[in-house]
């Protein structure tokens, strides 16, 4: 006995190393892959070996549970399409908050069943804390998934007194954990947390609007860390301690780096109901006295195939035209012709953070033209074209020097300052801030009208031609 606890042991402190060692190697788009199979290697490590240590009477569900989520997760990673990955993420932190809050309830049936029901504090704290932070995470998470999904309105949500309301929620939650600790534990007090706690997700996550979806999906995931951590203290397993820890100490960390990336505070981004939802295809937004240029597919084929050197900015609009196959052509075509083809990472460009590398890591472009936002800003002033695909806010310069405007002192891409700029888009609407985007109507700017995919073919078989 004491041999095999000294294996489960130190398979533990591997699985945790290996946790440890993907989570580094996903930090860069070159490695993300390598680490993303570390970390798989040690889960399932983790996994085998817990099964081991645990006094299992019957492994046929187990088995059962094995076959179906291999089953759902095979089918999801081959079928889902790479531009739906954001309501991926969002659902599968769903998932993760919903399991670790049906852990807590069930270890909190069984200690409190029969008729030496006993429910420890140290227990009875984590088993609470477990059950609010997974059933605010699979709410919440949910609820992103359908505004990611178009199922509910990407827009924010808001209704008379919906703090207050929210923070009663949140607080009877807190409240009734508190009584079920120290006095009595109340089956019935504690399905009423088990409400509360999904009701405080929806209420979380409907008044955040589109433009910050990036940041509320980084939260939610930090939450399914989180709530793993939480249900490892109920079952006492370390190695969920660990990883649940690792999961919810790095997504707060990539929530605060998003917030840094908007220059916005994570209470400004949770309570200020910012940003619009999509706006309709083909619409326009008035431009008074503002003069805008056009360009056709001829034209910006010359330009950007007899250029020296380009910087590519994608934005969202790439993604939600599935056009990252075609700028990768793109890209190929123009380097072929000797033009020097970087790419422009904004942080919070797309809906999930790394949206714009993982598009792009599909298309097989090269890990080495893409580079972030301060890397790539001292560059556009030495810069004969500028091509953004999609991208709004994250490159509208109102946000140096217009106090008054919601993004104002966000760090956008320094577009602006390139020679010549070409933006593809289908019209000019304002983008997830709702507002007008001032580079729309800069001389050096001409606007290549039309959905992303489409317009990028279109100049492909342009420079083709020259």
């Amino acid at each position: 006995m004491d041999a095999l606890s000294s294996f489960i042991g130190l398979s533990y402190i591997l699985a945790a190393s290996l946790f440890i060692v993907g989570l580094k190697l996903m930090s860069s788009p070159a490695t993300a892959r390598r680490g993303n199979l570390i970390g798989a290697v040690g889960m399932f490590i983790a996994i085998v070996v817990t099964l081991l240590d645990r006094q299992i009477v019957s492994f046929s569900w187990i088995a059962v549970g094995i076959i179906v989520g291999s089953i759902i997760g095979a089918l999801s990673a081959r079928m889902v399409k790479m531009t739906a990955m954001p309501e991926m993420v969002g659902i599968f932190n769903g998932f993760g908050g919903g399991a670790s809050a049906l852990v807590a309830i069930a270890e909190f049936i069984r200690l409190t069943s029969g008729p030496q029901a006993a429910l420890p504090m140290d227990t009875a704290i984590t088993t609470i804390l477990g059950v609010i932070i997974g059933g605010i995470t699979f709410s919440g998470s949910m609820l992103a998934f359908m505004k990611l999904n178009g199922m509910v309105s990407g827009s924010p949500i808001t209704f008379p007194l919906q703090k207050v309301v929210s923070a009663l929620v949140f607080l009877g939650a807190i409240a009734l954990g508190i009584i079920i600790t120290g006095w009595k534990p109340d089956p019935l007090l504690f399905y009423i947390i088990v409400g509360l706690s999904l009701i405080y997700g929806v209420l979380f996550v409907i008044p955040i609007g589109g433009a910050d979806m990036p940041v509320v999906i980084s939260l939610l995931n930090s939450f399914s860390g989180l709530a793993a951590c939480a249900a490892g203290f109920v079952v006492k397993n370390n190695v969920l301690i660990i990883s649940g820890s690792l999961v919810g100490s790095a997504g707060l960390i990539l929530t605060q780096i998003m917030c840094k990336a908007m220059n916005r505070s994570l209470t400004n981004v949770l309570f200020s109901a910012f940003g619009t939802g999509d706006m309709a295809a083909g619409s326009t937004s008035t431009t008074g006295d503002k003069t805008v240029k056009s360009v056709d597919a001829e034209e910006a084929a010359m330009i950007m195939g007899y250029a020296q050197s380009v910087i590519i900015v994608p934005g969202y609009g790439m993604a939600a035209a599935q056009a990252q196959h075609a700028v990768r052509e793109l890209s190929e075509l123009l380097q072929s012709r000797g033009v020097e083809v970087k790419f422009a990472i904004h942080p919070v460009a797309g809906r999930m953070p790394g949206h714009m590398n993982v598009l792009l890591a599909e298309a097989n472009v090269p890990y080495t033209l893409l580079h972030d936002m301060d890397d790539i800003n001292p560059e556009f002033p030495h810069t004969d074209v500028a091509l953004v695909i999609g991208a709004n806010d994250v490159v509208n310069p109102v946000a140096r020097h217009d106090q008054g405007s919601p993004i104002y002192g966000m760090p956008i891409l320094d577009v602006d300052k390139a020679h010549h700029i070409i933006i593809i888009k289908r019209s000019l609407n304002p983008g997830f801030a709702g507002i007008d985007n001032e580079l729309f109507y800069d001389p050096k700017t001409m606007m290549y009208f039309g959905s992303a995919k489409d317009k990028v073919q279109e100049l492909v078989a342009e420079i083709k031609k020259l």
